[in-house]
């Protein structure tokens, strides 16, 4: 019979937010934004307040790893650090906070792992960041060297190697240099990095039975940090054979993740997952190095050994290796105030709290609408009918989308959009100020990010603030600048979800689109005939995701028999919405004119 884990814990709901506590408790040289429950920010003590002189680095997650990430806060390393709740990434506004609380003129650099989740919320308040002036890049970390290369874009996991990645940012930040070399340095070690990892146990959430998964004379190999199951389970074996497989696994000549041969140099980090013992740690370190030295070739630099990213209370290690030059270990050798690399910090002990910044320009908030009716503009009654068709529609192809996902997805493709389209047309009446389109378009960014769950709501909110960012630029927006923005949505979708043409996603039918309406108007067609024309270029384009072959989302674990002469939802939706608003610019047009 399943049995609930033991944890030292009170609430299993509360678990971050307490870890939190007791942690800026312990060093005296971190901080955290007064933003419980939602907001999970840890951060500098030194570098709040916006006026940081130096690049910000930021990371972070899912809980539920520490020490990482919030354990790596401080001088040298992380400036400041966004905590998820247990395995689950941390929400667009936590980022948001962060980079507000600490970015100043320089920029931030934010380094995440490469899951889905993260890299959809965290490009997400890229991009409102952006939006508000600050100058931000990012670098994905994806060290997993277990599984050979993956189909499709869902990539190689973010393991133990991003602790890496975060110290030669944050000395190299630390050093003065600009936002492009520090994430140039960033990018440089991420792609030299590579990690596998052993488990002798399943982890246990906080609440939650305890999985019996493995048996007592069991291990799993080249599993990842969420206890997801690993790539085989074998008979126990001694940490001797371990380190050797998990070593010929990294250097696999037939993977080629990494660019590490015969007489280059590296770095060895042993990493436990939560419930080793240091005593088994060293075992597993003083095997891996004679066996690099000898077998391989690899002079060692470098060894660190300890706790570095747990995924929870789960026995076993990995081990992480990263090709180092002369660079990378000046900036490993750097001094570092963060609590975990390890080194305590020191100093006068500041408040524990530090508010919550405000948004240099914030979306009107719930209890602001406006306090009468505006005068529309004639580009505003056109915007208004094209939003209130658009929403229409996918309230009418509700039943469709949930059938069609029901093949191919999940089934509540059309409940989410749904719900979307019936909070916009409630928002509309109050929120929206049409004449101002730009402003109109971000304010339905922030509508969806409220109602609409899962990987569509965010996608849509990314399209949002990337259009907006493009439109707010221009005083008078043509149509020529709704084609920029509609090229620059995509891009930005494609950017943070990864997808791209023939991935049999939205974008099948929105990049013909783009492209057919930037073709009109560059050949002298009026705005309305190339707006139709791309409305039809859509549709086509979401009929051919039908043959497609999935290469994202959830479709992509189906299999593709399963899949053909079904369109895809997300596709379908695209294209249902915009050849309404198409239609109903159209109508609005020659009935001003009749």
């Amino acid at each position: 019979m399943a049995l609930q884990g033991k944890k030292l814990i009170n609430n299993p709901d509360d678990v971050v937010t307490e870890f939190i506590e007791g942690l800026v408790e312990t060093y005296p040289g971190l901080q955290y934004l007064d933003g419980f429950p939602e907001i999970k920010v840890v951060l500098r003590a030194d570098a709040v307040g916006g006026a940081y002189d130096k690049v910000a680095v930021i990371s972070g997650g899912g809980s539920g790893h520490e020490p990482a990430h919030a354990g790596f806060v401080g001088p040298g390393m992380l400036t400041a650090a966004v905590s998820g709740d247990v395995f689950a990434s941390p929400p667009v506004d936590s980022i948001l906070a962060a980079i507000r609380a600490v970015t100043g003129t320089m920029g931030c650099l934010l380094i995440i792992k490469n899951y889905t989740g993260d890299r959809l919320n965290f490009g997400l308040a890229a991009e409102q960041a952006k939006s508000e002036g600050y100058k931000i890049e990012m670098v994905i970390v994806g060290d997993d060297c277990a599984l050979p290369p993956p189909r499709g874009i869902a990539g190689r996991r973010g393991l133990a190697g991003t602790i890496l990645v975060h110290k030669v940012a944050g000395a190299a930040a630390d050093a003065g240099l600009s936002l492009a070399d520090v994430a140039a340095e960033a990018k440089h070690a991420s792609e030299a990095v590579g990690t596998m990892g052993v488990a002798l146990s399943v982890c246990t959430l906080p609440g939650q039975v305890t999985s019996d998964r493995l048996g007592p004379e069991q291990i799993e190999l080249g599993l990842g940090i969420h206890g997801e199951p690993g790539a085989a389970v074998v008979e126990l074996q001694t940490v001797d054979v371990v380190v050797e497989h998990v070593l010929k696994q990294i250097l696999s000549q037939e993977t080629q993740y990494l660019p590490i041969t015969r007489g280059s140099n590296a770095v060895l980090l042993i990493n436990g997952l939560g419930a080793t013992p240091v005593m088994e740690l060293m075992i597993a370190a003083r095997k891996a190095v004679p066996e690099l030295q000898l077998e391989y070739g690899i002079a060692v630099d470098r060894v660190y050994t300890g706790t570095f990213m747990t995924s929870l209370d789960m026995a076993g290690l990995s081990i992480t290796i990263m090709r180092s030059d002369e660079n990378i270990l000046q900036r490993l050798d750097a001094p570092t105030k963060a609590p975990a690399w390890p080194v305590g910090s020191e100093g006068n002990r500041p408040p524990a709290k530090f508010p919550v910044p405000v948004p240099p320009s914030p979306s009107m908030k719930d209890d602001e609408i406006l306090s009468e009716r505006q005068e529309l503009s004639k580009q505003g009654c056109m915007l208004e009918a094209a939003i209130e068709a658009a929403a229409k529609e996918l309230i009418d192809l509700k039943d469709n989308l949930n059938d069609w996902d029901s093949k191919v997805g999940d089934g509540d493709c059309g409940t989410t959009m749904y719900r979307g389209a019936t909070a916009i047309l409630e928002d509309m009446k109050t929120r929206y100020h049409m004449n101002d389109a730009a402003g109109t378009v971000n304010e339905i960014g922030s509508t969806i990010r409220k109602v609409m769950g899962g990987t569509s709501g965010i996608l849509y909110d990314i399209l949002c603030k990337a259009a907006y960012a493009s439109l707010k630029q221009n005083k008078n927006i043509t149509a020529y600048e709704w084609a920029d923005a509609l090229e620059a949505s995509i891009a930005a979708v494609s950017k943070y979800g990864g997808a791209s043409a023939g991935y049999r996603t939205m974008l099948d039918a929105l990049i013909p689109a783009s492209t057919v309406l930037k073709q009109s108007l560059k050949a002298g067609d009026d705005p309305v005939t190339a707006f139709i024309a791309s409305a039809e270029a859509a549709a086509a384009g979401a009929e051919s995701t039908k043959q497609m072959q999935a290469k994202a989302g959830r479709s992509s674990y189906i299999s593709p028999d399963h899949l053909v002469s079904i369109p895809d939802p997300g596709a379908m939706a695209a294209a249902a919405w915009y050849r309404a608003a198409a239609l109903s610019v159209k109508n609005k047009l020659h009935a001003s004119e009749s």
